[in-house]
C-alpha cells in the first residue's frame, strides 16, 4: 500500500512538473499571442508612416479617483505587463493609470518598415491620450521607458504633470565612451541567438543583483516565448532596430531643458549599459556607474529630486515592490507643488 501512495506521489509530481515545464516553454506569436495581461487588453489603431498600427494598452479606473493620470511606459526587456504591482498600487491610491505597449514592442504591432525613434513613439503616446480625452499626465518610465518619458516632456511639457525617471538608461552616451556601433544587420544576428537561459543570466545579475525569485521566471518566460515563437525572426529585427534607436539617439545632452518636476529612482547596483559586452575590462568598469550617473543627472535636471536604493538593481519595482511604492507615493507628493 505504501508503494502504492509513494508511486501515485511520484506519478503526481512528475505530472506538476512536466505540466510547468511545458508552461514555461510556451511560444508566443509576434505580438505576443497567447501570453495574458493581467488586465484587459484594449487597441488603439491610428495611422502612422503610412500605415494602419494597433497600440495595446491597458486602462484601469480606480475606485475612488483621485482627479490624476499615470502613464507608465515600459522598458526595452519589459512590457506593460511587466507594471503589474505599480499599475495596481496607482489605481489603488486613486490614479487612472494607462500603460501602453509601444509600437514595436510586446503586444503592439510590429509594422513591415517603421522608423524607430524616440519622438515617434513619443508622437505614438500623445495621440493615444489624445484619444482618451487626457491632457495632463504623472509620467513614470523605466528603462529605455526612461529616455522615452524623457523626449515626451520636452516635447510635451504641458501635457506632464511630473516625470519619474525608473532606473532609467541613457544616462550616459555609449556611443561617445567607447562603445562600438553595431549595424542593424549585426544587432539582428545577435537578437536571432537570444533564449531564456540567456536573457535569465543577463537579469539575474543586473535586474535582481545576482539573487532569483520564482516570480522572475514569468517575464523571462515572457520574453523568449516570442523569440521561438512563429514570428521569432519579425521580432528580432524589430528588437534590433529598437537597439539601434536607443545607441544612436541620447537625450541626456537635453535634459538641461526639462521644464517639468522630475523625480530619479535609482537602484544603485545597476549597471546596465548598451554594448557593454562589445568592449574592454577597463572600459566595461566604467560603464553602468548608476551612483554616479544618478548624480550626474540630479545636477543636469531643473526641479529634480533623487531617490536611491543602494541595495536594489535595475528593476527596484519588481525586485522590492513595497518599498519602491512607498518610496513613489513619497516622491510624488514632494513634487507637488
Amino acid at each position: 500500500m505504501k508503494c502504492r501512495k509513494f508511486l501515485l506521489t511520484a506519478l503526481l509530481f512528475s505530472s506538476v512538473f512536466s505540466f510547468s515545464a511545458a508552461a514555461q516553454v510556451s511560444s508566443y506569436g509576434p505580438e505576443l499571442e497567447g501570453f495574458e495581461y493581467p488586465e484587459m487588453v484594449q487597441r488603439f489603431e491610428f495611422i502612422s508612416q503610412r500605415q494602419p498600427l494597433e497600440m495595446a494598452f491597458m486602462d484601469l479606473q480606480p475606485a475612488e479617483p483621485n482627479g490624476r493620470v499615470a502613464v507608465l511606459l515600459h522598458g526595452k526587456n519589459f512590457c506593460g505587463a511587466t507594471w503589474e504591482g505599480t499599475m495596481r498600487f496607482l489605481q489603488e491610491q486613486g490614479y487612472r493609470v494607462i500603460v501602453p505597449d509601444q509600437i514595436g514592442f510586446c503586444k503592439s504591432t510590429k509594422p513591415l518598415a517603421y522608423q524607430y525613434t524616440f519622438q515617434q513613439l513619443a508622437h505614438n503616446t500623445k495621440l493615444l491620450l489624445e484619444k482618451l480625452e487626457i491632457k495632463r499626465v504623472t509620467l513614470i518610465g523605466h528603462s529605455t521607458g526612461g529616455m522615452l518619458a524623457t523626449r515626451f516632456a520636452l516635447m510635451f511639457p504641458d501635457s506632464v504633470e511630473q516625470l519619474v525617471m525608473v532606473n532609467p538608461i541613457g544616462l550616459e552616451d555609449w556611443k561617445a565612451e567607447g562603445v562600438p556601433a553595431l549595424s542593424v544587420d549585426q544587432w539582428f544576428i545577435r537578437e536571432l541567438q537570444v533564449t531564456d537561459e540567456r536573457i535569465r543570466n543577463y537579469e539575474r545579475s543586473t535586474y535582481y543583483v545576482n539573487e532569483w525569485r520564482p516570480e522572475y521566471e514569468t517575464w523571462v518566460q515572457m520574453l523568449a516565448g516570442m523569440f521561438r515563437g512563429p514570428g521569432a525572426e519579425t521580432v528580432a529585427w524589430h528588437s534590433a532596430l529598437l537597439y539601434d534607436m536607443i545607441y544612436t539617439q541620447p537625450v541626456l545632452y537635453e535634459f538641461p531643458n526639462l521644464r517639468v518636476p522630475t523625480l530619479l529612482m535609482i537602484g544603485e547596483k545597476d549597471n546596465t549599459a548598451i554594448g557593454k559586452d562589445l568592449v574592454s575590462d577597463t572600459l566595461r568598469a566604467k560603464l553602468g556607474n548608476y551612483p554616479v550617473l544618478a548624480l550626474r543627472a540630479l545636477s543636469s535636471i531643473p526641479r529634480s529630486q533623487l531617490m536611491t536604493f543602494p541595495e536594489l538593481g535595475h528593476a527596484p519595482q519588481m525586485q522590492d515592490p513595497d518599498r519602491f511604492h512607498k518610496a513613489l507615493l513619497d516622491g510624488l507628493q514632494a513634487l507637488r507643488p
